[in-house]
């Protein structure tokens, strides 16, 4: 993996993954794409063996991901779009499905592939100098790493097919007020620090209810509210198993801060 295109920091457990192109506005192409993946599916679990969260974030003030590199994308075939559709696709439901929160600070532009790659985390943070769209369609081309699967769960369908039939982009607290943002800040700095802060609180909590929770939420999506409840009686018995519970409802008992082993 290129230590120039993604750079990797850890802190106590929280990995800090910062897609380092700020040049290009920090747009992903194949080679940021796959080296995603590597350290998705491959470093991921060996960092310090204790990953509790991961900060996602671009380089520089611009950009957080100005999107998908349209250079790239305006030679390939139809079969090789596909194939970069799916690669977008792949990063997207790794990132989702970690068994740890994920927040994506963002400054600047978040616009197509970078909306897309922000929404794959649990929630977003961002500074007042964020801007974040879907405007696929004013190049012939649509969301393609996940944004009309995923934009009308954040913030509605008519909001969703509002921004991504017009291409439309909307400031920071636009994105707020719709439910795309969980919260807005004058800076990077303050951003990052939140984001690390309330990675610590969540560290504070079960591991594994955490991710008993992160599951039963991305796995009752589109369902009706009767599977949804089944998924949660599921992943509620699953915690009854765990050292965890018994853990905290000792601790809570004993009136002492409880010591999770996470398992």
């Amino acid at each position: 993996m290129s230590d120039k295109t993604l750079l990797l920091s850890d802190d106590g457990g929280v990995l800090t993954i910062t897609v380092n192109r700020p040049d290009a506005l920090n747009a992903l192409n194949a080679v940021v794409l796959t080296e995603l993946c590597t350290v998705l599916e491959s470093r991921l679990p060996l960092v310090d063996g204790d990953l509790r969260g991961v900060i996602l974030t671009g380089a520089g003030e611009r950009a957080f991901v100005a999107g998908a590199d349209i250079r790239e994308m305006s030679l390939m075939t139809p079969d090789e779009g596909e194939a970069f559709g799916a690669l977008g696709q792949r990063v997207t439901r790794l990132l989702e499905e970690l068994p740890v929160p994920v927040i994506a600070c963002v400054s600047g532009y978040a616009l197509g592939g970078g909306c897309e790659l922000a929404m794959a985390a649990d929630f977003i943070y961002a500074t007042s100098s964020a801007v974040f769209g879907q405007p696929e369609v004013s190049l012939g081309l649509i969301p393609g790493f996940g944004g009309c699967a995923r934009l009308h769960h954040r913030v509605g369908p008519s909001w969703a097919r509002e921004l991504i039939y017009t291409g439309r982009k909307i400031d920071a607290l636009e994105a707020r007020r719709i439910g795309l943002v969980n919260r807005v800040f004058d800076t990077r700095d303050e951003m990052l620090g939140s984001a690390a802060a309330t990675l610590a609180e969540i560290a504070t909590r079960s591991p594994v209810a955490v991710a008993l929770c992160k599951s039963a939420i991305n796995d009752s999506v589109g369902r009706t509210t009767t599977d949804a409840l089944d998924i949660e009686k599921a992943a509620f018995r699953k915690a009854f198993t765990t050292d965890d519970m018994r853990e905290g409802t000792a601790a809570f008992l004993a009136k002492r801060p409880p010591s999770f082993p996470g398992r």
